[in-house]
């Protein structure tokens, strides 16, 4: 009797032990789980970072190529010491080539019909800058001849150009760069070519503006890429106001997924403001030529617009968000003596009053057009005089 009792102990003490480790393993298993889950709930998101500057028209009347005009070669890098070294700290830097660079053999020419020496670009691209819009009024200046001599151009450099080319196969393939683990492309559109017509069949040459065909091309790329940008060139010259059209447009374009529009030709400053998230810049002005004053500075004080494009992914899904938008406000500087020379465009910040005795005042004033509909848009200081 005493045998099987101390049997019958053993038998409920192995039951014992293996109930209490079955218990223990299972609630470990629960707790690796659990903490796998949790794990997984706390990822940290993986963030990619571009910079972005932009600023407006490059128009080269024939003051502005004529200075650059020394010892028997076009060197333009001068007119763009004050500015070089900020573009430079930028990953993306936009302009538009309002001027074509169609070269001189084609022969250079000003207003209203413009030809601009290729060595200009050269410039521009040594001071950083690798975004450029081609399509807008002057586009067809020089007709087919100049549009092939300015995309045989391009096509030598590592920059990302849009809104003319030399067939209908550029101009189908929409160019798609990276930088820093995020996708962007830039899209570029006039409203017309100062009534030179397209030649037919050749459409390719400029993209004019149409609802149909913005909405073909960002169909296509919209979901290739982490930032869309188009450059508009619309509005009404000399206007600081934005016209009801552009802001059709522009809402038309927030509704389609655009990230950033950035708009040129109005040759002066208009505001900066968000559409459902779209940042919206109607115009950034000029942002080097020899365009006569049209009223208090207008077409001289111009501006350089920068923001960080951060993406952001977590648990399968892709945000894009836009961080430390800046503006600051710059002088399309020249001398006026028995002719215009030494061009520079100078940022505010470093604004003095041997260039322009009023700049304050002009300071208070061009930025309270940039925040005309937003006063939160932040702008730099001018030097203090």
């Amino acid at each position: 009797m005493k045998k099987k009792c101390a049997i019958a102990s053993i038998i409920i003490l192995i039951i014992f032990i293996s109930a209490v480790f079955f218990i223990q393993n299972n609630q470990n298993e629960k707790s690796s789980a659990n903490k796998e889950i949790k794990e997984i709930k706390e990822e940290k998101p993986k963030i990619s970072k571009v910079s972005l500057v932009m600023v407006g028209d490059a128009l080269l009347h024939s003051s502005v190529y004529n200075d650059g005009y020394k010892n028997g070669v076009y060197d333009f890098k001068p007119q763009l010491e004050y500015i070089k070294p900020i573009i430079q700290n930028y990953d993306l830097a936009f302009y538009n080539q309002e001027s074509i660079l169609g070269g001189t053999s084609l022969g250079l020419s000003s207003y209203p019909v413009f030809n601009s020496p290729q060595e200009f670009g050269d410039a521009m691209l040594d001071a950083g800058f690798n975004l450029v819009s081609l399509a807008n009024n002057h586009t067809l200046d020089k007709g087919e001849k100049g549009v092939i001599n300015s995309c045989a151009y391009w096509q030598t450099k590592d920059v990302l150009t849009s809104g003319s080319y030399c067939s209908n196969e550029e101009a189908n393939t929409i160019k798609i760069k990276e930088k820093n683990g995020i996708k962007y492309t830039l899209l570029a559109y006039t409203y017309g070519t100062n009534g030179i017509q397209v030649p037919k069949g050749k459409e390719y040459l400029v993209n004019l503006y149409s609802d149909e065909k913005v909405k073909s091309d960002i169909e296509k790329v919209r979901d290739k890429v982490d930032l869309l940008m188009v450059s508009m060139h619309w509005g009404t010259e000399y206007q600081s106001k934005p016209n009801a059209e552009q802001k059709r447009q522009a809402e038309y374009l927030s509704s389609l997924g655009v990230d950033i529009i950035i708009g040129t030709h109005p040759h002066v400053i208009q505001p900066i403001t968000y559409i459902n998230g779209t940042l919206v810049i109607y115009s950034l002005g000029n942002f080097i030529s020899a365009q006569n004053t049209n009223n208090d500075y207008n077409t001289i004080v111009e501006l350089m617009s920068s923001l960080d494009i951060i993406k952001e992914e977590k648990d399968g899904q892709t945000t894009i968000k836009f961080e430390n938008l800046n503006n600051e406000l710059l002088y399309n500087y020249y001398h006026k003596g028995s002719r215009w020379t030494d061009f520079k465009v100078i940022p505010f910040s470093q604004m003095n009053t041997s260039y322009n005795s009023d700049y304050q005042r002009l300071y208070n004033k061009y930025s309270d057009i940039v925040r005309m509909y937003n006063k939160e848009i932040p702008i730099n200081p001018p030097k203090e005089a």
